[in-house]
């Protein structure tokens, strides 16, 4: 994987894809990028290019100093449907009035989600204001898993 290659990554589903920190491709998923390139000139105005976006985003999922990831604190009634939190080191999907639990094959058990109460955030923010401006794209957001 050389810079400025494409790279074949697979997810669950995009909230997945989302959660770790990646964006719609600009070639296979154009519309997508445009869409969220819209959303994202709301909060980053000079950031509208691909590889700009890719910076900010590295920015927020990893800490350059230790290569760890970058985690974020939270509100979990604040969050919009699509965010990932991580609880107990695992990931849970913010749905409705519920969390979700991540699996690679699937989402399993569901917990109410709880008001006021701070989570520690997966997903990055830039990503997460995208989710609460509406997102919208041409593939399916959730694994039939998450819908019950």
């Amino acid at each position: 994987m050389g810079r400025g290659r494409f790279t074949e990554l697979f997810f669950l589903d995009e909230a997945t894809a989302f959660a770790a920190g990646h964006r719609p491709c600009a070639e296979c998923r154009r519309e997508d990028f445009m869409n969220f390139t819209g959303s994202w000139r709301a909060m980053h105005p000079e950031q509208i290019r691909a590889g700009t976006i890719d910076t900010q985003l590295q920015r927020e999922r990893i800490d350059e100093s230790t290569d760890a990831r970058r985690l974020h604190n939270a509100q979990l009634d604040e969050l919009p449907d699509g965010a990932f939190i991580v609880n107990d080191g695992k990931a849970w999907l913010v749905r409705g009035d519920e969390v979700l639990r991540w699996t690679p094959w699937g989402y399993t058990e569901a917990e109410r989600r709880l008001r006021r109460r701070s989570v520690v955030l997966l997903t990055p923010p830039s990503i997460v204001e995208v989710l609460r401006s509406g997102w919208t794209s041409s593939v399916p957001f959730l694994h039939p898993s998450a819908v019950r």
